[in-house]
C-alpha cells in the first residue's frame, strides 16, 4: 500500500452496494500515470528571473534534478551576458564544493556588477546574505550575515553601499501561513515573531534593524534617494494581520515611521516614482498574501512627514497627505506586479480575461496602453529604462524557459526543457454568460485516442484556490497528468477571480457557494454544448477555496460522479475559530462569526451534507494552519456516516502547501486513481431475451 512508507493516514469506506455494481469497461489505453509524472518531474522550474538595471545581464534561479543527498528545495543561480547569448551561463554559488543547496532571492546592485542573494551554503540551515561580483574581479561570493533567524527580500540601496533585508531575529521556525504549524502543547501562547526591515553594510556585513520592533513588515521599497523605505506593514502577528496592513514610510536613518495610506482593502507592491514624490501600490480584495491582484493606486509623498505613528496605535493620515488616486478604476484586468521606470508611465503585469498582460498607465492622465498580452504565464523583470525585459514564459503546452528583449519582442535564451513534452489535444478559452455577466475559463482536451477520434471523453473540473486568484495558461503537472490520462480538464475563473476587474473580484463577498458556484456550473454547460465531453462522466476537484467549492458542489448537485476535495472548508463556523489567519474572512463575510453567524452558516457544505451521493476523496496536510485538517475530518466523518463512498488522506507534517516530493507525487497520482475508479464508462447491461409465449 502506497501510504505505508509516506507517513499518511488513510481512512476509507466502500459502500456495500458497490460489490454488486456492473464491471466498468476500460478507458482507452493511455500512458501509465507514474511515467508521465516522472517525465514532468524532469521539467526545470524557474523560481525567479532578474535583469540587471542596465539590461546587460540576466540572472535566474533554476531547479536541480532530484538526486540522493540533494535537498528538495535545492536551486541554483545562473548569470548570462546578454551580449554573448552563445556562451553558456555562469553558475554563481556560495557553496565551496558546488554542492546544490537552497539559493535564491536575487537582487542586482545599481551598477549591475554585483548580485546579492540568499543561500544555505554555510553552517546550519538558515539562509544568509551573500554578495557576488559577477565580473569575476573580486573572487567568490562573500557572506555578509550570520543572523540567527530568518532573512528574506534583499534589495540594494540606491547608493550601492548597503543591502536592505527583511529579518526575523531569534527564530528559524517561522514557516509562514502556508508552511506546517509548530505543534502546540501545554499552555498555548500565541507567539508573534516580528519581521523587521534591516540594513546590511556591504563593506563589513554589519546588520542594523531600522523599522520599529512592534511593526511586522510585509514588503518594502527604497526611495530613489535612499532616505526612506515605503513599507506595507501590520501589527503582529503578521501572518494573520496582513489583511489589515497599511502603507508607511520609514526613515532609514532613524526608523521614524509615518502613515501614508490606510486602504479599504489589501495593499501590495509599494513602488516609488523616479523623483520620489509619489508612491504607487496595488490595492484590492485579496485572499492570500503574495497572490497580488487589484487596481493601481498612487499617493503623493510630502518631503516632510511630521505625523509619526506608534505601531499598534490607531493613526490618522497627516492632513498634508492628499488622498490616493485609483489609476485603473473599471479596467477589466487585475494588476499583479508594479514598475515605475519613468515619470510618464507606470508599468504593471496583469491578469486579463484569463491571459497574462503587460500594461502601461499614465500617472497623470490615467491613459492605459496594453504593451503585450498572451495566452501564457509570465514572470517579468525590467531594466531601469522600462523597455528591456527578461521573462520566464510557459503555457499549457510549452514548459518554462527564459527569454529577454524589449517587452513583447523577446528572444529565447534557455532551452533546458526542450525534451519535456506531454501530448495534449485542443486548448480553448471558453466564455459564457452567468447571471448576466461574462465569465471565462480554460479547457484542455486530451489527444484523441487511436480509433476513437469522435468519442466523448470524461472531464474533470479544476476549481482554483483563493478565491482571489485566476487561471492563466501554465505548464501545470496536475493538469497535464490528468489530460494525458484521457480526461478533458476545465478550469473556470468564476466571480471572485482575478482578470476582470475589482467589481468581479468582489462579486462573491457574503455569497460563497452561490454566485461563484452558478458560474462554475454554467461553464460546465457551455463546455458540454461545444466540446466532445461525456455528461455522464464528470469529476470535480480543487485545493483550498477550490476544495471548499468541491465540497459545496457535491452537496448541491449529483451531476458529478467523482470529487477530490483538497484542504477544503466544510464548516465556516468551526473554521473561523480554528484557523490561524481568520482576519482574511472579515472583508469577505463583512463581520465576524460571532456577530453574524448566519452568513457563515448559509455557505457551509456541512449543513447540506445529507444531499451528497458523489464518491469523494478528501486530502489534507496534517499541520495546515490556513485550513486545519479538522475540516477534512468533519466532512469525511459525515460522508462515512451517510454511507457515501469516501476516503480521507492526511499527509504527515505538511502545511497548506506540500513540501515533500513524495507527498506531492502521491497527492497527484491518488487523485488520478480516484477519478479512474469512478469515471470509467459503465458497461451496458446485457440484453435479455424474453421467450415467446
Amino acid at each position: 500500500m502506497r501510504a505505508a512508507s509516506l507517513g499518511l493516514v488513510v481512512v476509507c469506506l466502500w459502500g456495500s452496494a458497490l460489490a454488486a455494481a456492473a464491471v466498468p469497461a476500460p478507458l482507452p489505453v493511455r500512458p501509465e500515470a507514474g511515467a508521465v509524472y516522472d517525465t514532468l518531474q524532469r521539467t526545470v522550474r524557474f523560481r525567479q528571473v532578474a535583469l540587471s538595471p542596465d539590461g546587460a545581464r540576466v540572472a535566474w534561479v533554476e531547479s536541480v534534478p532530484e538526486q540522493e543527498g540533494v535537498p528538495a528545495e535545492a536551486m541554483k543561480l545562473q548569470v548570462l551576458e546578454r551580449a554573448h547569448p552563445e556562451r553558456p551561463p555562469v553558475r554563481v554559488t556560495a557553496s565551496k564544493d558546488a554542492t546544490p543547496c537552497a539559493e535564491g532571492s536575487l537582487a542586482w546592485s545599481p551598477d549591475g556588477r554585483q548580485l546579492a542573494f540568499l543561500s544555505t551554503a554555510g553552517e546550519g540551515r538558515a539562509r544568509q546574505l551573500y554578495v557576488a561580483d559577477v565580473t569575476g574581479a573580486s573572487g567568490p561570493p562573500r557572506r555578509l550575515t550570520m543572523l540567527k533567524g530568518l532573512l528574506s527580500a534583499p534589495r540594494w540601496s540606491p547608493d550601492g553601499k548597503s543591502v536592505g533585508v527583511l529579518a526575523i531575529e531569534g527564530t528559524e521556525d517561522a514557516q509562514g501561513p502556508r508552511g506546517p504549524a509548530a505543534r502546540e502543547t501545554g499552555v498555548v501562547q500565541e507567539s508573534s515573531p516580528v519581521k523587521r526591515f534591516a540594513v546590511v553594510s556591504v563593506d563589513d556585513g554589519r546588520l542594523r534593524f531600522v523599522s520599529p520592533a512592534g511593526l511586522f513588515i510585509h514588503e518594502y521599497a527604497w526611495s530613489p534617494d535612499g532616505a526612506r523605505v515605503a513599507v506595507t506593514a501590520s501589527p503582529p502577528p503578521g501572518d494573520a494581520n496582513w489583511w489589515v496592513a497599511k502603507v508607511y514610510a520609514v526613515e532609514t536613518a532613524t526608523g521614524e515611521t509615518s502613515l501614508l495610506h490606510a486602504p479599504q482593502w489589501q495593499v501590495a507592491e509599494p513602488t516609488w516614482s523616479p523623483d520620489g514624490k509619489q508612491l504607487a501600490f496595488v490595492e484590492g480584495l485579496m485572499s492570500d498574501e503574495g497572490n497580488t491582484g487589484g487596481d493601481v493606486w498612487t499617493v503623493s509623498v510630502p518631503e516632510r512627514l511630521a505625523a509619526k505613528v506608534r505601531p499598534g496605535a490607531k493613526a490618522a493620515l497627516p492632513a498634508r497627505v492628499p488622498p490616493a488616486r485609483n489609476l485603473t478604476q473599471g479596467l477589466k484586468a487585475s494588476a499583479t506586479d508594479l514598475f515605475w521606470p519613468t515619470a510618464e508611465r507606470v508599468l504593471f503585469a496583469a491578469q486579463a480575461q484569463g491571459e497574462s498582460a503587460l500594461v502601461a498607465v499614465s500617472p497623470k492622465a490615467g491613459d492605459v496602453t496594453v504593451l503585450w498580452k498572451g495566452a501564457e504565464h509570465v514572470q517579468v523583470s525590467l531594466a531601469s529604462d522600462g523597455v528591456m525585459s527578461a521573462v520566464v514564459r510557459d503555457s499549457f503546452t510549452q514548459p518554462p524557459e527564459v527569454w529577454t528583449g524589449p517587452v513583447g519582442a523577446w528572444t529565447q535564451v534557455t532551452r533546458l526543457n526542450a525534451d519535456v513534452r506531454v501530448t495534449v489535444g485542443d486548448v480553448r478559452s471558453v466564455t459564457w454568460t452567468s447571471d448576466g455577466q461574462q465569465v471565462q475559463g480554460w479547457l484542455v482536451l486530451p489527444a484523441p485516442a487511436s480509433g476513437a477520434k469522435d468519442a466523448k471523453v470524461p472531464m474533470v473540473t479544476m476549481v482554483h484556490g483563493g478565491p482571489a486568484a485566476g487561471v492563466t495558461p501554465g505548464f501545470s503537472p496536475q493538469t497535464l497528468l490528468v489530460v494525458a490520462r484521457g480526461y478533458a480538464v476545465f478550469m473556470p475563473n468564476p466571480r471572485g477571480s482575478y482578470g476582470q476587474g475589482e467589481a468581479f473580484v468582489q462579486a462573491n463577498r457574503r455569497d460563497f457557494g452561490y454566485g461563484d458556484f452558478r458560474d462554475v456550473m454554467s461553464g460546465v454547460d457551455a463546455v458540454l454544448a461545444s466540446a466532445p465531453v461525456d455528461p455522464a462522466r464528470l469529476g470535480i476537484t480543487g485545493w483550498s477555496y477550490g476544495g471548499y467549492l468541491t465540497m459545496w458542489a457535491v452537496t448541491q448537485t449529483q451531476r458529478f460522479q467523482a470529487a477530490v476535495a483538497g484542504a477544503g472548508i466544510a464548516n465556516w463556523q468551526s473554521y473561523y475559530g480554528t484557523n490561524h489567519i481568520d482576519t482574511w474572512m472579515l472583508p469577505y463575510f463583512g463581520a465576524s462569526v460571532y456577530d453574524e453567524p448566519e452568513v457563515y452558516t448559509r455557505s457551509s457544505p456541512i449543513n447540506a451534507v445529507k444531499q451528497v451521493r458523489t464518491p469523494t476523496l478528501v486530502l489534507h496536510g496534517e499541520r495546515d494552519v490556513e485550513v486545519p485538517a479538522s475540516q477534512g475530518y468533519e466532512f469525511h466523518k459525515a460522508l462515512k456516516a451517510l454511507g457515501v463512498k469516501t476516503q480521507l488522506v492526511i499527509y504527515a507534517d505538511e502545511g497548506h502547501g506540500f513540501r515533500k516530493p513524495e507527498h506531492q507525487k502521491d497527492r497527484l497520482l491518488r487523485t488520478l486513481d480516484w477519478f479512474d475508479a469512478n469515471l470509467k464508462p459503465v458497461a451496458p447491461a446485457p440484453k435479455v431475451r424474453v421467450p415467446a409465449r
